[in-house]
């Protein structure tokens, strides 16, 4: 069963850091089986809090999922990012 990852960016506080999450990010994902399903696309808020920017990552398995986020090239991209915006992230499990 196919597992989400969804960003929500609610809030950027520094660019610069978000621009250093940016460059790390992408090496973290070499060797996780991940596929980017919407990546800071247009976004509109219909309810509820105002949504800066969405990510959708679908994994084929909450393990590779959680393997992948806590993996230590993850989380030192992942300082960059709690320390550069507010983000919100969901992990929901498909059908």
């Amino acid at each position: 069963m196919s597992v989400y990852f969804i960003f929500i960016r609610e809030r950027l506080r520094d660019q610069k850091e978000i621009d250093e999450y940016a460059k790390l990010a992408p090496a973290a994902a070499k060797g996780h089986n991940m596929r980017p399903l919407a990546v800071y696309g247009k976004t509109e808020t219909l309810e509820g809090a105002e949504a800066q920017g969405v990510v959708i990552l679908e994994f084929t398995t909450y393990e590779e999922g959680m393997a992948w986020y806590n993996s230590s090239e993850y989380s030192e991209a992942m300082k960059h990012r709690n320390l550069g915006a507010d983000y919100r992230l969901i992990v929901t499990h498909g059908i």
